[in-house]
């Protein structure tokens, strides 16, 4: 099978949704299919791109059997809505024109944000005649518009004819998970064309020692002996960080308390100012670290962050849920009650489900673990056994291939020939 990826995110990016295509397609790829990705250069989550890549305009890669095909796009240094529209329209072309190039595929995999990848999709489908899946891991105009990054009316009703359009012409819609999934079929999507294809918690994370953990990280960073509160991952506006500044101004006087952010995004530079401005020394903030030290900072932490604004429910999914919990951390979710992080840290008794956008609730939750190491231990065990069930690596990349071996199938297998007619006569395929 013959597979084209297009998404704007890819290895060597660590968070986000890069990791999830990164896998799938090298999961493919290492089954003796044939996988070609059209991507940006890397950017995220700090929005720079490397220096590596810095003066360089068509790159073309091999890792691990996965054919790379990169594009320079516009990344700009502070994202506002008109600038992520120029961004993410520069992908839509610059992945347009790099796969007219390549040869026909069996399918194509298209992965959403972008919404606008659905025109380069329907215009491939079309010329090449073979489907595509739509991946939606984030629901892009539900979020702009809960978000308030987007008023309702002329705007946003393009976007949902956009998204209409990449759905309608789909041959599958996959999405992260069951609440993602009925918000897909509750806009007039047949429910048999709307799959989950998971993300699933990287193997190593199972490793990590569940307590006494992380000394090597604690000594070389000054934190031996604090109560480490970690929150790892992108820092934009859905996950509502300033809620965790909030805790931090409450608890300034709470000694051995520290409070660490773990990454990059829109929202750093304004956390970091304010931070600053308040004078939180328990406040600390890194960029990302490599894997192996990323490993060491999950085992030092005592209890992780999961926050999210208010409004953020059934849109998103993020993937630290099952990092965290398949490192075995207790977590303390402030999210919207009736959210899918909310509903799994509950089913699974893996932490402390707070009000959104509440710092004292927050806070109280903290100490509440702080108090407790009995329970945070209890919970880190509890939080390893769901995800060691639910998000297996191996047995979600395996149904996933399946679905879309399933969907490639009409255009791979051999056309019949019906009584009386005359054989077709080969053509030459499209290079």
């Amino acid at each position: 099978m013959r597979v084209l990826v297009l998404g704007i995110n890819y290895w060597p990016e660590q968070t986000g949704i890069a990791p999830f295509t990164t896998g799938r397609c090298e999961y493919l790829a290492a089954r003796g299919h044939e996988v070609t990705v059209c991507t940006a250069l890397p950017y995220y989550p700090e929005w720079r791109v490397p220096p590596a890549y810095r003066r360089r305009f068509l790159v073309r890669e091999e890792r691990n059997g996965v054919t790379i095909l990169r594009s320079r796009i516009y990344v700009p240094e502070h994202a506002n809505p008109l600038r992520r529209v120029l961004h993410e329209g520069s992908f839509v072309l610059a992945s347009l024109l790099r796969a007219f190039g390549q040869r026909k595929p069996d399918l194509m995999m298209v992965v959403s944000p972008p919404l606008g990848l659905a025109f380069p999709a329907l215009m491939l489908s079309r010329r090449w005649r073979v489907p595509y899946v739509f991946h939606v891991p984030d629901l892009q105009p539900d979020t702009a518009l809960d978000l308030g990054m987007l008023s309702a009316g002329r705007v946003a009703r393009v976007l949902y004819a956009v998204e209409r359009l990449a759905y309608r012409n789909a041959a599958l819609i996959s999405t992260l998970t069951e609440a993602m999934r009925q918000r897909i079929i509750s806009k007039g999507i047949a429910t048999d064309k709307v799959k989950l294809f998971s993300d699933w918690a990287a193997p190593e994370l199972f490793t990590i020692p569940l307590e006494d953990g992380g000394a090597r990280f604690r000594a070389e960073h000054g934190f031996n002996g604090a109560f480490l509160v970690l929150h790892a991952g992108n820092m934009g506006v859905k996950q509502g960080l300033d809620v965790v500044l909030g805790a931090a101004e409450l608890s300034r006087a709470a000694g051995g308390l520290t409070y660490l952010l773990v990454g990059d995004g829109a929202a750093r530079p304004t956390l970091e100012a304010r931070a600053g401005a308040a004078k939180l020394s328990n406040v600390h903030f890194m960029p990302l670290r490599p894997r192996a030290e990323f490993m060491d900072l999950l085992a030092a932490s005592d209890a992780c962050l999961i926050t999210q604004q208010r409004v953020v429910a059934d849109i998103v999914f993020p993937s630290k849920t099952l990092t965290l919990m398949a490192a075995g951390r207790p977590i303390i979710a402030s999210v919207s009650a009736g959210s899918e992080v909310a509903r799994v840290v509950r089913e699974a008794r893996a932490g402390i489900v707070v009000e959104p956008e509440d710092a004292h609730a927050l806070l109280q939750a903290i100490s509440t673990l702080r108090s407790e190491p009995r329970t945070r231990r209890t919970m880190g065990v509890r939080a390893r056994g769901y995800a060691r069930v639910r998000w297996d690596r191996g047995r979600i990349l395996a149904a996933t291939a399946a679905e879309l071996a399933a969907v490639a199938r009409p255009s791979t297998e051999p056309r019949r020939e019906r009584p009386g007619e005359i054989p077709a006569q080969p053509v030459e395929e499209e290079n």
